[in-house]
């Protein structure tokens, strides 16, 4: 009986060390070779895994985004996409000077500084970054979905309907942006 309580006991002071480290889905390169996923360690730690069926091949002790962000490994296993389908809406600049009357041209300022996607090496390194106005058509951004702080602008993720994002066999990353066509980001 003692046996069995203390057992139950470590039980469940081991449950937080294990409810800590969370794995985000991991996701394969398009040939089969690399899979990559993030892993919150805990507060403000994270980790991007690369690795092959035999095991690690590298790892990132950064935070590029968090475990429900999408991630994409390409076929040589040394660059990742990332597509963040929540993102903090852009700080609003100073009104430009017009015309009585008359809208400044452009998009609006919550779209023009928004960094939705970014391809990282395996140093840490951002190579490419997208901003949703570069991926989002500005007659296209009222389907944009706008919460207090944030914005919602990839279709079939956080409720929006449509295709998730994806890799194709030929190593693409596809995705619709809302009322958008579908838009691909190459390693």
């Amino acid at each position: 009986m003692r046996h069995a309580a203390l057992a139950l006991f470590l039980c469940v002071l081991s449950l937080p060390a294990l409810a800590e480290e969370r794995k985000g889905r991991a996701r394969v390169s398009a040939n089969g070779l690399y899979s990559v996923r993030m892993v919150d360690v805990g507060p403000g730690r994270c980790r991007l895994e690369v690795t092959k069926e035999s095991g690690p091949v590298w790892q990132l002790e950064q935070c590029l985004g968090t475990v429900d962000d999408y991630y994409f490994v390409s076929n040589d296993g040394e660059r990742v996409w990332v597509l963040w389908p929540l993102v903090e809406k852009g700080k609003a600049r100073p009104a430009p000077k017009t015309k009585k009357g008359k809208k400044p041209k452009g998009p609006p300022d919550w779209a023009t500084e928004v960094l939705v996607a970014g391809q990282y090496g395996r140093d840490g390194q951002r190579i490419l970054e997208r901003r949703l106005t570069d991926l989002v058509p500005a007659k296209q951004l009222s389907e944009v979905r706008h919460m207090t702080h944030h914005l919602k602008w990839l279709e079939g993720t956080l409720g929006i309907p449509g295709k998730g994002p994806r890799l194709t066999d030929a190593g693409v990353v596809e995705f619709e942006p809302v009322g958008g066509t579908t838009r691909q980001l190459n390693f």
